[in-house]
């Protein structure tokens, strides 16, 4: 049962969503992210995925105070990335309130400290992994390094990690489906829980991920497909894909 996870991505105090991560390509769905939270929570959402998209392009957390009203006003857990470099960031957001924190940048910068991290907090320690044609990509997506995003996965599983995020730059924000091809080689070449994001715009895209067979494929991200109206969390939730016209989504 692969478990669909709305996402609120954070930028300016606002929810907004990107298309392929370029920050000036956004579109603003909400003014009240703690509100869009309760909404996710109401409408039977298991788990809340939460980007502090400024913290990811400046590098530090931006927004902890209003993802600590987020994690309080909600009883289902919330898993946080963007902006995390040290310990003592993670060990603040994870006091507040938040279940699990998602590393990105410093997965790639320095992943032996991971360890570390993972030793300490154990599962509530996460590792973003995201792509851009197969090589990792930091700092808020604005700069591709050369590593084969498969290969660093491989070696952060040996120094603990168990939860893998994993973005396909390409595909976020369009709506044309998930890379089943990505997902699946990482799924072979892990045996951590793997979470995909990127692209999922219906029912079908998540029973294509599902049709895959992979053990390991815990979850999807979903987010403008939701905020748009394109698919409804129920309908994700229960396989079943809409005939007709898109809904309106739950702007706030």
């Amino acid at each position: 049962m692969i478990t669909i996870i709305p996402a609120i991505d954070l930028k300016g105090g606002r929810c907004v969503r990107l298309r392929q991560g370029i920050a000036s390509d956004e579109t603003v769905y909400s003014d009240d992210p703690v509100q869009m939270a309760r909404f996710w929570e109401k409408a039977g959402a298991a788990w809340l995925h939460v980007v502090d998209l400024d913290g990811a392009f400046q590098g530090l957390p931006v927004h902890t105070e209003l993802i600590e009203k987020i994690a309080r006003a909600i009883r289902i857990p919330v898993e946080v990335g963007g902006g995390l470099r040290t310990d003592d960031q993670v060990a603040d957001l994870l006091a507040r309130g938040v279940e699990r924190a998602v590393l990105g940048t410093r997965a790639w910068t320095s992943p032996e400290t991971l360890a570390r991290l993972v030793e300490r907090f154990g599962e509530r320690v996460a590792v973003g992994l995201d792509a851009r044609n197969g090589r990792v990509s930091i700092k808020g997506w604005t700069e591709t390094t050369g590593t084969d995003a498969l290969t660093l996965a491989a070696r952060l599983e040996t120094l603990g990690v168990r939860t893998m995020i994993y973005t396909d730059i390409a595909q976020d924000g369009m709506l044309t489906g998930p890379n089943t091809k990505a997902v699946a080689a990482l799924c072979d070449r892990v045996a951590c829980r793997v979470i995909a994001s990127g692209g999922v715009a219906s029912a079908a895209h998540v029973a294509a991920l599902a049709a895959m067979g992979k053990p390991n494929l815990a979850g999807v991200i979903v987010g403008k497909a939701l905020y748009e109206g394109t698919v409804s969390l129920a309908e994700l939730q229960s396989g079943r894909q809409r005939t007709g016209q898109p809904e309106a989504g739950p702007y706030l």
